[in-house]
């Protein structure tokens, strides 16, 4: 099954962030997305029916502050993409999972057990960390050099590999990494396992050429997007010989009529935004982390309470079709989408969009989808 989501070739679509309060809607609207067990399984359930290609996590261990505590409330990756992937049948979900939180052999034998579970959709989205108050609060220091965190994601991710190529015991003596007599059965399902991770930064970018099937970058648009695509692709094929796909991602309000689309818009991420969270998180953004540019968080604001900074696909089905199909054609290998509300306006989507799209030549129809 892993086989089959690396060997279709038709724009991917996945759902960000529903494992979080909020989603991605910086709001304090009061129907705002819970991330409940429930509505996560809910949602996973109708994903799956309507052949959304992968569900996407966010690994989150506090809040971001302001009025609602955006962010506050989230289910764990690994134990949310353990219970969807027993409950679904065909959907890819990943886990995301921080380098520097997490024990590279305990990591191997979870991801292998999700794989299981899941017969081979399982799928790991690697974080090298940003978030300071994050690591404060597990006392850790956060390594200030990006050098650094990549080294230590590199050397995790080598750990990993090599627990799951490895049939017997071995040893690691690394630069952070120091093992004796390891073993780690069982070994995951598909002989290889989607592999994601955030980077817009140089060493984000790098990690992923050389390591990542998909990279998972922030773009202003297609325009602009269309540069980062062949860069990045440029930059794996050049130094690692090797292939790798481009991922952006979106915030979705899709209505029967631009009007109303662009005052539900207005409504939950204008009038209710939650401010003070917005300000924290772009404030940490900022200082911490390397995924949005200088020139973009002086511009995104209202991105960031809209959909934490993800590109805006507003309008009705056709305009949103429209919009999704030129990110295809600048050549991204799919994009992830938050909605609001991530059942209604979900299933809203899958009956008047996707059908757009397969008739587009965008997406193919899950009746004529590889089957490796």
């Amino acid at each position: 099954m892993s086989r089959e989501f690396l060997t279709n070739t038709h724009f991917k679509l996945g759902l960000f962030s529903p494992n979080c309060s909020g989603g991605m809607a910086v709001t304090k609207i009061p129907e705002r997305w819970s991330a409940s067990w429930d509505d996560n399984l809910r949602m996973a359930k109708v994903a799956d029916e309507a052949g959304i290609d992968f569900l996407l996590p966010i690994a989150r261990w506090i809040g971001y502050k302001g009025e609602t505590n955006f962010h506050g409330s989230v289910l764990d990756p690994v134990t949310w993409a353990a219970g969807l992937l027993a409950a679904t049948e065909n959907i890819t979900i990943f886990a995301t999972i921080h380098t520097a939180f997490n024990h590279p052999l305990a990591v191997a034998k979870q991801m292998a057990t999700l794989d299981q579970i899941g017969h081979g959709r399982a799928g790991l989205n690697i974080v090298a960390g940003w978030n300071q108050p994050e690591y404060e609060a597990f006392g850790l220091n956060l390594l200030e050099a990006h050098d650094d965190r990549y080294a230590l994601a590199q050397e995790w991710w080598d750990v990993i590999q090599e627990a799951w190529a490895n049939p017997g015991i071995f040893d690691h003596d690394g630069q952070f990494f120091h093992l004796k007599n390891a073993e780690s059965m069982p070994k995951p399902f598909d002989s290889h396992m989607p592999i994601l991770n955030a980077g817009t930064s140089p060493q984000g970018r790098g990690f992923a050429a050389k390591n990542s099937d998909f990279v998972f970058t922030a773009v202003m648009g297609p325009e602009d997007g269309a540069e980062v695509v062949t860069g990045l692709k440029k930059l794996a094929t050049e130094e690692y010989k090797r292939d790798m796909g481009v991922l952006t991602f979106s915030h979705v309000v899709c209505r029967a009529t631009t009007k109303e689309a662009e005052e539900y818009r207005h409504y939950y991420a204008e009038e209710n935004a939650d401010w003070g969270a917005v300000d924290y998180l772009m404030e940490l953004q900022g200082l911490h982390a390397q995924s949005f540019t200088k020139e973009m968080l002086a511009v995104f604001r209202p991105r960031f309470a809209a959909g934490h900074g993800g590109v805006p696909l507003i309008g009705t089905p056709d305009e949103v079709a429209n919009e999704i199909k030129r990110y295809a054609d600048a050549g991204f290998a799919g994009m992830t989408l938050a909605f609001v509300d991530y059942v209604s306006e979900l299933e809203y989507f899958a009956a008047e969009v996707l059908p757009r799209l397969e008739a587009m030549g965008v997406r193919l129809p899950v009746s004529s989808r590889v089957a490796v």
